[in-house]
């Protein structure tokens, strides 16, 4: 980014006489994380981010906006009088955006929007200058954050966009007007909030509201709740997913444990192949090879590009137990769907030993816990799974369900306090060639059982 103060004034429509001749390079709002060149946004969260303005110079930053509640500032370095801050914020990113003009590829879903996100920018970046939204900045934040910081020669900008209440995506992709939108999966992520799958459909349909009329929907057409809602999309619509009534899918899977290969029905002469486990990341290469289509790149370049992708978020990792035994690591997020994923995936893995899970509570179910937890039942059985291990109070419902199926030393639950017994009881019971699966919502910290495996 390169940017007269002068141009932000004018981008935000204030009036001064005095405009010092500075020129910005960035923006950020974490004084820590600030930089020379860069424009400061106080931005207010827990804390009045104009708490932080003096950590921020002391960071180097050029310049920094203040909103007009507060006290004037001392003129350390040049500062930018607004309303508010935030809407300076989105204000500026949309405008930037304009400037720039790139192709705007934006995704969203309940699962796997960071890792589709991921390999839409590997795909395109075989033939364009791509920025991404980094790690998994979002929402009213880090999608502006991540327009104002990509580079002035971006050609494509691929942005993800989460949502924890009805408008917040339609508001995201008023700020981003995308030329392609793309829904990954409905599932019950944060159903707490929204109440029913059809509700979250909807609020994840927003993602069209401000789609170029010239622009491309791109989604999983094994959902009926989006095939039903894609009716009222006018722009071209593009399906991915399992059946063969999509325009896009794998007519062969093969599920290894760090690679999963298919072929297409489009090309089936070529083989793809992403360097992660489970079939239900098949689909998220799907999209990324129609939105690669969409934008014109030819198959052999996309089958290069997802040979060769580095995600930015892969929760689920191979790490090893302290006596050689294989732990499958996903401890930073779960829900109904994901969980019934990952599962599948490691029945589908040849192991030497057992193979033995660690379930934890999934959280933000709201009224539907009891009914979503017990559903995992009809996904584990003594055949795939040794031992089966819980956590949490609304483990105690899978619990129950599952023991007609397990005897009381092969279904152990903890309270979530009792981790230091979970942890005990692992090291005792796993042996070299076993396989563990950890996989729970963050809130019940897992990572400190696998801290204490490794």
């Amino acid at each position: 980014m390169k940017m007269k103060l002068r141009e932000v004034y004018s981008a935000l429509k204030i009036q001064s006489d005095s405009i010092a001749d500075v020129e910005i390079t960035g923006v950020c709002f974490d004084s820590r994380k600030a930089k020379q060149g860069d424009l400061f946004f106080p931005l207010q969260g827990d804390r009045d981010g104009h708490e932080f303005i003096d950590s921020a110079i002391e960071h180097g930053v050029s310049a920094t906006i203040w909103q007009s509640d507060h006290d004037i500032p001392n003129d350390k370095i040049p500062y930018v009088v607004v309303k508010n801050v935030s809407i300076a914020f989105e204000t500026l990113a949309k405008y930037y955006l304009n400037k720039v003009n790139p192709q705007v590829v934006a995704v969203t879903g309940s699962n796997g929007k960071t890792t589709t996100k991921d390999m839409i920018a590997k795909v395109l970046s075989t033939s364009n200058n791509v920025a991404k939204t980094p790690q998994n900045f979002n929402n009213e934040i880090g999608v502006p954050f991540t327009i104002l910081n990509m580079p002035t020669n971006t050609e494509v900008l691929v942005i993800e966009m989460g949502m924890d209440r009805p408008g917040q995506i339609n508001h995201l992709s008023s700020i981003a007007n995308p030329d392609i939108s793309v829904i990954t999966m409905i599932g019950e992520a944060h159903i707490e909030f929204f109440g029913t799958r059809d509700k979250i459909a909807d609020a994840k349909m927003e993602i069209t509201d401000h789609l170029h009329e010239d622009g491309s929907f791109i989604y999983n057409g094994d959902e009926p709740l989006l095939l039903e809602r894609a009716k009222n999309v006018e722009q071209d619509k593009l399906t991915f997913g399992s059946h063969n009534s999509n325009d896009l899918y794998a007519t062969k899977i093969e599920a290894g444990k760090t690679t999963t290969s298919f072929i297409t029905n489009q090309w089936p002469e070529i083989k793809f192949e992403i360097p992660m486990m489970g079939e239900y990341n098949v689909n998220n290469a799907l999209a990324a090879l129609l939105v690669g289509q969409a934008s014109h790149i030819k198959p052999e370049a996309m089958q290069q590009a997802l040979r060769e992708l580095f995600v930015t978020e892969n929760r689920t990792e191979w790490r090893k137990d302290k006596n050689g035994a294989d732990i499958l690591s996903d401890v930073y997020n779960s829900n109904p769907t994901a969980a019934i994923e990952v599962l599948h995936s490691l029945k589908a893995i040849k192991t030497a030993g057992r193979k033995v899970i660690v379930l934890g509570d999934m959280l933000e179910l709201g009224d539907a816990s009891k009914s979503l937890h017990e559903s995992l039942a009809s996904h584990i059985d003594p055949a795939n799974f040794a031992k089966v291990y819980l956590v949490g109070p609304d483990m105690k419902y899978l619990r129950d369900k599952l023991s007609a199926k397990y005897d009381d030393t092969s279904l152990l639950w903890y309270d979530k306090d009792q981790l230091t017994d979970l942890t005990k009881d692992l090291e005792k019971e796993l042996k070299p060639d076993d396989t563990v699966l950890l996989k729970a919502s963050h809130g019940i910290h897992l990572e400190n059982v696998l801290h204490e495996l490794m």
